[in-house]
Order: C-alpha cells, then sequence, then structure tokens
C-alpha cells in the first residue's frame, strides 16, 4: 500500500474589495476499489461556516464554499491523505490483456438498456469543451482503428501517438483553446491531449470520459523535489462494454497507475474543475495554484 498527502492550494487576489463570492470547490479525492481517502482537510481564509457537501451527478465529490463577508483575498486549500493499493491495480491491468471487444461488437453492447450502458451512452456526446472532431481530426484518429480491431489495442496506439506526435508546453493553452489549434501547432498539456482523444473516440461511437486528479512527479537526479511544483493532471477513460472503463494518459503514454491519485470523472473540464466561483465586486483578480503531491515517509 502506497500513502500519499496531497496539498493543492488556490489563491484568488482581488485588486478590490469583493462582497460576497461563492465557489464551488471538487478538491476531494476519490474513493474506489484501489483508492481510499485516509484524511481530507479543507480550508478556507476568510473563514467561513457556510460550506456544503454534497455529491453531483457523477459522483464527485463538491464543496460548495459561501463567503458573506467583504475581503480582497481568497484562499483555499485541501489536504488529503490517500492510500492505493497497488497490488489491486497491477492485478487490474494485468486482466487487460484479456480484452478483445471491436467496435461493431461494443456498438452492440451499447444497446442494451441497463444501467451500466445508459450511464455510459452520455459520454458518446459533444461536451462544451469538447466538440466533435474536424475531418482532420477525425482522419488521424482512424488510423489508429484501421489498424487494429480490437479496442483496447486501437486505443493504446491512438495514445501512444498523441504522446509521440504532440510535445508538451506549459502556458501554450488554456482550457478554452480549440482542439483544431492543438492538433496543428502539436503542442499542448495534459488537459488538451485528453480533450483531443475524447473527441476522436467520441467521434467514432466509442463512450468516453475526462478524468482528473494528481499523478507522482520525481525531481530530477541529485535534485530535491520543490515544494508545491506539482500541477492537476488530466487524462481519459474508455468504456469497452462487458469489460468495463479503461484508463489512458496520453502525456506520459501509460495506463494509470498506482502513481496516479483520482478526484473525479465528468463529460470535459468544466465537470471536475478544481475550484470555480463567482464574486460580487468590481476590478480585476490574479490566480495562483501550487499543488504538492508527495508519497509519505512511512510508506
Amino acid at each position: 500500500m502506497i500513502h500519499y498527502k496531497i496539498f493543492h492550494e488556490t489563491v484568488f487576489q482581488y485588486s478590490t474589495q469583493v462582497s460576497f463570492s461563492h465557489n464551488i470547490a471538487r478538491l476531494k479525492p476519490a474513493q474506489n476499489d484501489s483508492q481510499k481517502l485516509e484524511k481530507y482537510k479543507l480550508e478556507v481564509h476568510p473563514r467561513t461556516k457556510a460550506i456544503e457537501e454534497y455529491r453531483d451527478y457523477f459522483g464527485n465529490s463538491l464543496s460548495k464554499i459561501f463567503i458573506k463577508q467583504s475581503h480582497d483575498k481568497l484562499i483555499v486549500t485541501a489536504h488529503s491523505v490517500v492510500s492505493v493499493d497497488e497490488e489491486k491495480i497491477a492485478e487490474k491491468i494485468r486482466s487487460f490483456e484479456q480484452i478483445d471487444i471491436s467496435l461493431e461488437e461494443l456498438q452492440d453492447d451499447l444497446r442494451s438498456l441497463n444501467e451500466e450502458t445508459l450511464y455510459a451512452r452520455q459520454f458518446l456526446f459533444p461536451s462544451d469543451l469538447i466538440p466533435n472532431p474536424g475531418r482532420e481530426i477525425a482522419a488521424y484518429g482512424k488510423e489508429s482503428f484501421e489498424k487494429y480491431d480490437n479496442l483496447f489495442e486501437a486505443v493504446s496506439d491512438l495514445t501512444a501517438r498523441i504522446f509521440d506526435d504532440f510535445d508538451f508546453q506549459s502556458g501554450f493553452s488554456n482550457v478554452t483553446t480549440p482542439i483544431e489549434t492543438i492538433f496543428k501547432e502539436k503542442k499542448g498539456v495534459c488537459q488538451d491531449f485528453a480533450t483531443l482523444a475524447i473527441s476522436i473516440l467520441r467521434g467514432l461511437g466509442i463512450p468516453t470520459r475526462y478524468a482528473s486528479g494528481y499523478i507522482q512527479t520525481y525531481p530530477p537526479e541529485g535534485k530535491e523535489k520543490l515544494f508545491g511544483a506539482d500541477a492537476s493532471h488530466a487524462w481519459f477513460s474508455v468504456y469497452l462494454g462487458r469489460y468495463g472503463w479503461v484508463d489512458f494518459d496520453p502525456t506520459n503514454n501509460k495506463i494509470p497507475n498506482e502513481e496516479y491519485i483520482l478526484l473525479g470523472y465528468g463529460r470535459d473540464y468544466n465537470d471536475i474543475t478544481p475550484l470555480k466561483g463567482v464574486v460580487q465586486g468590481s476590478g480585476s483578480s490574479y490566480l495562483s495554484v501550487r499543488v504538492d503531491v508527495r508519497t509519505m515517509p512511512d510508506s
């Protein structure tokens, strides 16, 4: 069992006093068969007791935060301890070798009107941030599916091609950058690569959802890891019929393993944004984020 200690701080600095703010935080890690939330604490400054927690439609944990006093800075900090069962994850990844399903078979499975397929089918459609792919992007994606009938192999090939063909460049894009720009420039960040893959796969009739969380990073050899130098991470998850959901990370060309901590799933980034909200006031604001993910010494 690996234990991770996660620090995620978001700071909004306002140029003038705001009289009211309402934010939604999605910072509480998920729980599943291989990931357990051991501890979680959400700190808000200015202090407020007006915090409501609930689960959204996709099962993600949300915290509604109401600040009803005048303030010029908002700081929201999540402290989490998560345990990850690396043996269960390794066993699950090994089981993927048994996946043998074609696109035609998946489409047959999706015609079944049971709870699982009805949930999956909602991830077939374009969303606010992930449109249907244009002709060039669709043609790029189809190359993998012309090489492989097995969907697992085809999606693995697409993941590897995005990893090989695109450069990671921080600061080039934001959540609203069109996938056509990412495709043309062949660069972006993790959310861009996940969004590109999701658009392609949904266009082929494969239910695909956006995944958000964290990944363990390592400092250069001989250097200490700097506190707060990590970031949120994004990948995607495909529905493969009777085999269930399988996650892929095109940024690192990996099946997410014990180095990944899941926050949640959605149709796109808007469904799983770590923190967003509205304020009552005027003027501009400055956003800064610090994230730190590291294993605990006794793990």
